[in-house]
């Protein structure tokens, strides 16, 4: 696989590329990762199963259209492809450091520029991707309150319940949510859709960079919603978006209706209490 990597390397950048040096890096649960160098160019390069080449073809097109935008810094996508039974992602490599409040603000700013890339197709995206391992449902849709009742939280329920968990209210809150979404305007930003704090950084020079999108064009909020679930972002990030492009009010209880479908899916991924946490949050919404 390796030299094969090495020759599509070559081929995309036009110049010889052979790996002298690999070493594998933790911190993945769906993927293998590596970062390969042949002395003057490194890479970064994921790994799996070839019957996993989908997920890396669209988190290729996810991030090369987030790159396209010059609003805020993703890994360049190189190439990806199978060898044998294993598929891969080459990436570009950024060596990544610490970030201060300045490298927060610009954060900020450069996540509400990219909220201002929209799509005149209405809401999805152009092919289907995935939610951690999970396939998330993209076909595109002029109503975004169809859109995220069907393809996002009614599709995670349906999954839910297939592994056995139970949301008595779950009916209710799939029939509340065109009054809950009541008044919001809402146009199809360009979203990451997966902006959790283990999918933002910086590079070695403070600058801001997000990766691992589960990219589509839908409510800006679900980015914002996202990244106060788990620990959230320092106060100066969400002070500079807010500048950058104020959000509506009402957002407080829309981030619940949002983040639910992360919630949801992380029952569907990691089984546990995610169930019993996804149930309290519906009950807030509709009780």
């Amino acid at each position: 696989m390796w030299k094969d990597i090495d020759l599509h390397i070559s081929k995309i950048q036009g110049k010889n590329f052979q790996t002298h040096q690999r070493r594998s890096l933790s911190g993945g649960c769906i993927n293998q990762s590596y970062t390969i160098s042949d002395g003057d160019n490194t890479y970064f390069v994921k790994v799996n199963q070839a019957s996993q080449v989908a997920m890396f073809e669209a988190e290729y097109l996810g991030l090369q259209e987030i790159f396209a935008t010059k609003t805020i810094r993703v890994p360049q996508p190189i190439a990806w492809g199978i060898s044998g039974t294993q598929s891969y992602l080459i990436l570009e490599y950024l060596g990544m450091g610490g970030g201060d409040n300045n490298s927060w603000q610009k954060m900020g700013w450069n996540l509400a520029a990219m909220h201002r890339v929209t799509s005149n197709q209405g809401f999805g995206w152009q092919r289907d991707n995935t939610i951690g391992s999970t396939p998330q449902i993209n076909t595109w849709n002029p109503s975004w309150i169809e859109f995220y009742t069907q393809q996002r939280l009614a599709y995670q329920f349906k999954l839910a319940h297939k592994r056995g968990a139970r949301f008595p209210l779950a009916d209710k809150l799939l029939a509340s949510i065109a009054d809950i979404l009541s008044g919001h305007e809402v146009t199809p930003s360009l979203v990451h859709g997966d902006l959790w704090g283990g999918n933002a950084g910086f590079s070695a020079e403070g600058e801001p960079v997000i990766f691992d999108p589960a990219t589509y064009y839908g409510d800006r909020e679900v980015d914002i919603a996202m990244t106060e679930l788990f620990g959230g972002f320092p106060r100066v990030f969400y002070q500079a978006y807010q500048e950058a492009y104020p959000l509506e009010a009402g957002y407080e209880r829309r981030k619940i209706l949002y983040n639910l479908y992360h919630i949801l899916n992380h029952f569907n991924l990691f089984g546990g209490s995610y169930a019993s946490q996804a149930n309290r949050m519906i009950e807030q919404l509709v009780v």
